[in-house]
């Protein structure tokens, strides 16, 4: 989300100066914005949002007019395993982000949350921004825990942030232990594809071009001080499977291995994106089935990208527990 959102940035708006905070953790990967890093307007800093120092002097050389937090641990099955990295990056970091941006007065932050921070949600329900945050999951917890924050400094410090609350990305660049980049590189590799419970789970799932665009829109002529949800489709991940597989040629049934559900996993999401919609004429330009095809072949394309990945010691070392259903609790 941060690498297309970065590259929708230098390369729509040629009088912006970038600046990417990124500590580098097992999903950041300097590779996905090779082909602007050669430029002036993009700099890569290494570093790490809870390190006080760092983002102070960054604050205090450069006067940011814009701040985005995308930085966050935010894979469900890790936080299962090791919560206490979502609460440093994802609580701590966010506070010492805002709090650095609240005294140099950075005219507008925006923080990227999730609509995990609602729980599940019942059949024939959607989710507007009112509604009450209930996450069921440490990575969710960590999240609402820093969404809350934002609102109480948008309330005590009458700081200039907004708050978009997304639904499930997927497209280029996604590091391959999410659903779709996993299906589809296991599915690339002949392997099997790890499906949770049953696989009736549901997502609102969203093209990355069209959470960017209405970030885009957000950070431009959002109102401040608002809350905006970000809604796709809502599938199944066993459709999200089957719709793949079907994309490569290939019979669902015979590349799918259960393993154990998550503890207390979520059954549905549905976020209600009616207010981005009314406010900022937002829409969405892709559909899963008619992008899917594209989106397939990205990965095929850029093999070595993902295989790379899928080779370190520390992909395989999670990977092992997660298709297996381990979670050491």
């Amino acid at each position: 989300m941060g690498s297309n959102f970065i590259r929708r940035l230098h390369n729509k708006y040629p009088a912006y100066k970038i600046f990417n905070l990124d500590l580098l953790t097992y999903a950041g990967n300097p590779e996905n914005l090779s082909d602007i890093a050669v430029g002036q307007r993009y700099q890569f800093v290494q570093g790490d949002i809870g390190d006080q120092s760092l983002v102070e002097d960054l604050f205090s050389t450069h006067k940011f007019e814009i701040v985005v937090n995308f930085a966050a641990e935010s894979h469900v099955d890790r936080s299962l395993v090791d919560t206490l990295p979502f609460i440093k990056t994802n609580v701590q970091g966010a506070y010492i982000l805002l709090e650095v941006a609240r005294n140099y007065k950075t005219p507008r932050f925006i923080y990227i949350s999730t609509d995990e921070v609602y729980g599940d949600v019942p059949r024939g329900m959607k989710t507007q921004e009112s509604y009450p945050l209930n996450p069921t999951n440490p990575y969710a917890a960590s999240k609402a825990a820093a969404d809350l924050m934002v609102q109480a400094y948008i309330k005590t410090h009458n700081v200039p942030a907004l708050i978009l609350r997304s639904s499930n990305n997927y497209g280029p660049y996604q590091y391959p232990e999410k659903l779709n980049s996993l299906a589809i590189t296991n599915l690339i590799e002949g392997r099997k594809v790890p499906v949770h419970g049953q696989g009736q789970h549901i997502r609102s799932w969203i093209h990355v071009e069209d959470f960017c665009n209405a970030l885009d829109l957000i950070m431009h002529k959002g109102y401040d001080r608002r809350i905006y949800n970000i809604a796709g489709e809502e599938k199944s991940n066993m459709e999200i499977i089957k719709k793949i597989a079907q994309t490569l040629g290939k019979n669902h049934q015979e590349h799918i291995e259960y393993v154990n559900d998550r503890p207390g996993a979520d059954f549905r999401y549905s976020p209600d994106h009616s207010l981005i919609t009314k406010e900022l004429s937002w829409s969405r330009e892709h559909s899963y089935e008619e992008s899917l095809d594209d989106l397939v072949n990205w990965y095929i394309d850029n093999r070595p990208w993902w295989e790379k990945i899928k080779q370190r010691r520390e992909f395989l070392n999670h990977y092992d527990k997660q298709s297996k259903g381990q979670y050491d609790l």
